[in-house]
């Protein structure tokens, strides 16, 4: 179902997973300060690419190179939509294809000095591993590890983030075990680790995590978000995050 920002516009009807207040808050949340090169892992409609892309010509940077990988067929038709009538195109290339793929070419070209490591990376991962899977193919792909394991998404962010670089995510909290295991055998830390609760006094269902290598960590910062007050209506925290976005706030 089209939906509607306050700079730009998503059609996500090809696309498997649709525009989701996961992926508003991680665009939104994601560092992406004094970037100059960000990845989108995963891209689907193209909703984190065009958010960055907003974050980052609000940002005055002059020089901004965003890629969006995606995997999928009828998705990346809806990326390239998306991309192509947005206010912000010229900073954004697409690569239809796996992130192993994009990530061997992009390796050469960095080897060869062609291209840098990215500033930063953003992604809304598969994480189910286990139970039933949906029915339509596309969903099940953007929604279950089968397609791209922790282990296997971690391996690429780590040789693709810059030393200095940050990679934003968002997960269940249910995934955070797996997850962590799977970190433990790269050269990547958590920087940051928001729990996020839909309504007070509920446990969290999300988490919003930042990477960055261990040379660059101190320690790790911890911090909670609710989305909603207990009338349903969104928190100040949430406000204040997303009403760059959403046309109601």
């Amino acid at each position: 179902m089209p939906f509607s920002f306050k700079q730009f516009h998503i059609d996500d009807s090809r696309c498997g997973m649709p525009v989701s207040t996961d992926g508003v808050m991680l665009g939104a949340w994601a560092n992406i300060k004094q970037s100059n090169t960000i990845l989108d892992i995963g891209a689907g409609s193209g909703l984190l690419t065009l958010m960055a892309a907003q974050r980052a010509h609000q940002q005055a940077s002059s020089a901004i190179k965003i890629v969006a990988v995606e995997l999928d067929d009828l998705a990346a038709q809806d990326c390239l939509h998306n991309i192509a009538n947005c206010p912000w195109a010229e900073m954004i290339e697409l690569h239809h294809g796996a992130i192993q793929d994009f990530s061997a070419q992009h390796l050469v070209q960095y080897k060869a000095k062609l291209s840098p490591l990215f500033d930063s990376i953003i992604c809304n991962p598969p994480y189910f591993d286990n139970g039933p899977q949906s029915k339509l193919q596309q969903r099940a792909t953007a929604r279950h590890t089968d397609s791209l394991s922790f282990s296997e998404l971690l391996k690429h962010i780590e040789l693709l983030l810059a030393p200095h670089g940050a990679a934003s995510l968002i997960l269940p909290i249910e995934s955070e075990t797996r997850f962590t295991g799977a970190l433990t055998q790269t050269s990547l830390a958590i920087s940051k680790r928001v729990s996020v609760s839909t309504v007070s006094k509920k446990p969290p269902r999300r988490l919003l995590l930042e990477l960055k290598h261990q040379a660059k960590i101190e320690s790790t910062e911890h911090s909670s978000l609710v989305i909603s007050d207990p009338s349903g209506q969104y928190s100040q925290q949430m406000i204040a995050l997303c009403r760059e976005f959403y046309l109601k706030l």
